[in-house]
């Protein structure tokens, strides 16, 4: 493999794979704890349709997304959906910032997986959900095969 190719590889799939993770294991979480976070969600500012609306879509939306940007399909079409959802959980983390709300978990970012692992301040959660949005807009700039390819990684094609 050529010092060009391994170059693009590394920045394509390092990407995705963290990217993909990271919105695997927040989805499982919320898929876990669906109900806590929909109480939540219905402490803040919103109604209480759009919470239970969230709370019941979001979490699917990020294990879809997470599984098939590790599987390797629709990679740059995955991304793109990333960047509106970590803008959503920028602006989240920056609400609870501007109200002085720092000792707290970041909304439930991981849901159950909070209890188990860690869980982040808003502080911490802004800082890896602007990681996040790079790395979404790196693999939509500079990831080697086309917008529409639907070609999961492991099924290998005469390109690769």
């Amino acid at each position: 493999m050529s010092q060009r190719k391994w170059q693009r590889t590394l920045v394509a799939y390092g990407p995705s794979t963290f990217l993909g993770l990271t919105m695997l294991l927040s989805g499982t979480g919320k898929v876990g704890g669906t109900m806590e976070f929909i109480s939540l969600l219905l402490g803040s500012l919103l109604t209480p349709l759009v919470a239970y609306f969230i709370g019941y879509c979001l979490p699917w939306i990020e294990v879809t997304i997470g599984g098939l940007l590790l599987l390797g399909a629709f990679v740059r079409i995955n991304a793109a959906l990333c960047l509106p959802l970590t803008i959503g959980f920028m602006a989240t983390n920056s609400w609870l910032l501007s109200k002085g709300i720092e000792d707290t978990s970041c909304y439930h970012c991981f849901g159950k997986w909070e209890e188990l692992f860690w869980s982040l301040s808003p502080l911490q959660s802004l800082c890896l959900d602007i990681v996040l949005f790079c790395l979404a807009l790196i693999i939509v700039l500079f990831y080697p095969r086309n917008f529409w390819d639907w070609r999961p990684w492991f099924i290998a094609g005469r390109d690769d």
